[in-house]
């Protein structure tokens, strides 16, 4: 039986090919440190349990809307605002299950044959993965090291054509851990606006910040209207297994994003939804702790890795990823990540995962426990000097 040819076009996420194969390895009675997963390895918050079990006890377990629980919605929309300080309605608010469908959808709703899309490389594999299964064309705008991993703008100026249509912008950035500049935002801002080019802007980690805080692209002047923001609690909440993201959308976009949940998935997950205004109400403690755990493992993360011979880091200034630069080493980073993993025992990923621009480089998440980190860094240490 011969496949659609646009099956041909789907990629994938190499973090989990990665972790399948580190699962394989652990079987066999390798021991693994784990550095591939992009995952926080937290518990998620008790509170936001408790509102789950009571929900599934009040009999929230058949079918919600498709757009989302009216009560999250809400929630979001409050949420939102009061972070970026402009008021959202819930209208514009759809709850998805996780974050992968908002860039899917929003795609599939915009993109056509021809059309291009401008996305960051190094950046999460599923954009270029979804612009090629949607039909359109992806132009990789290069993240530059000597910019702390962000575009230059009159080199992204030369990627727009009369055929681009959107552009994928994410701050902080994984895989690199950087922070586009309130500056850069704001240019990107006048680009679109200029072109009328409609903006996903992934902002996940807007809540995992070591220094500074976050600034929406959708906070200039003209780019509510032409912006989709995509979040969801995988990451700020430790909610990853939940599944449970949202986009806030423009008002022409609603009601078509809404026609793909109801043909896709139907709707998410009710009792999560429930669950998912108690991580939003409730107290920031948790983030806050986490992060503050996150700079402690950070900084072992860099300092590490810029003691091996060969590798330089810098500083990632949110997220938790690092993105070292193993140019020095004289290996591809394909050879380093397969190396370190199947000799070493530390899973990491390529910089090629994360596209073309990502050679000569790893991503580490350093969602791990103090102790493994040291014991990764010793384990990279050893393997450089028997090169």
């Amino acid at each position: 039986m011969k496949l659609s040819s646009r099956q041909s076009r789907l990629g994938t996420e190499t973090a989990f090919e990665t972790l399948a194969k580190a699962k394989k390895l652990e079987a066999q009675g390798k021991n693994i440190v784990h550095l591939e997963i992009g995952e926080p390895d937290f518990d998620s918050p008790s509170y936001v349990i408790d509102a789950a079990k009571e929900a599934l006890d009040q009999g929230f377990t058949h079918y919600g809307p498709s757009a989302g629980q009216p009560e999250l919605r809400n929630a979001i929309a409050i949420h939102q605002g009061e972070f970026n300080g402009y008021s959202i309605s819930p209208e514009n608010v759809i709850v998805t299950p996780g974050g992968k469908p908002v860039m899917f959808f929003s795609l599939l709703a915009l993109i056509e044959e021809g059309d291009e899309v401008i996305y960051p490389n190094p950046g999460f594999p599923i954009y270029e993965s979804m612009i090629n299964y949607s039909g359109g064309t992806p132009i990789p705008m290069k993240l530059e090291e000597a910019k702390d991993f962000n575009a230059n703008i009159d080199d992204l100026k030369k990627l727009i054509t009369d055929k681009t249509k959107m552009m994928i912008i994410n701050s902080p950035n994984n895989p690199c851990g950087s922070v586009t500049t309130k500056d850069d935002l704001e240019q990107i801002a006048e680009i679109a606006i200029e072109n009328n080019i409609i903006v996903l802007s992934d902002e996940i980690y807007k809540d995992m910040y070591y220094e500074g805080e976050h600034y929406s692209i959708t906070k200039f002047n003209g780019m509510k209207e032409r912006t989709i923001i995509l979040d969801g609690f995988s990451k700020s909440y430790a909610m990853t297994g939940w599944r449970l993201g949202y986009g806030i959308f423009p008002d022409f976009l609603v009601e078509d994003i809404t026609k793909l949940m109801t043909n896709s998935v139907s709707c998410t997950s009710v009792f999560s939804q429930m669950a998912a205004i108690a991580a939003l109400e409730g107290s920031r403690e948790f983030t806050i702790n986490m992060m503050e755990k996150f700079k402690i493992r950070r900084d072992i993360i860099v300092n590490g890795l810029n003691s091996i011979e060969g590798v330089t880091c810098r500083t990632p200034l949110g997220a938790f990823y690092a993105f070292p630069n193993i140019s020095g080493t004289g290996l591809s980073s394909s050879d380093f990540a397969d190396i370190a993993l199947n000799e070493y025992g530390v899973a990491l990923l390529s910089g090629t995962a994360f596209g073309e621009y990502g050679d000569d480089y790893i991503r580490i998440s350093f969602a791990n426990s103090e102790e493994n980190l040291l014991k990764a860094i010793d384990r990279l240490n050893d393997m450089i000097k028997k090169l």
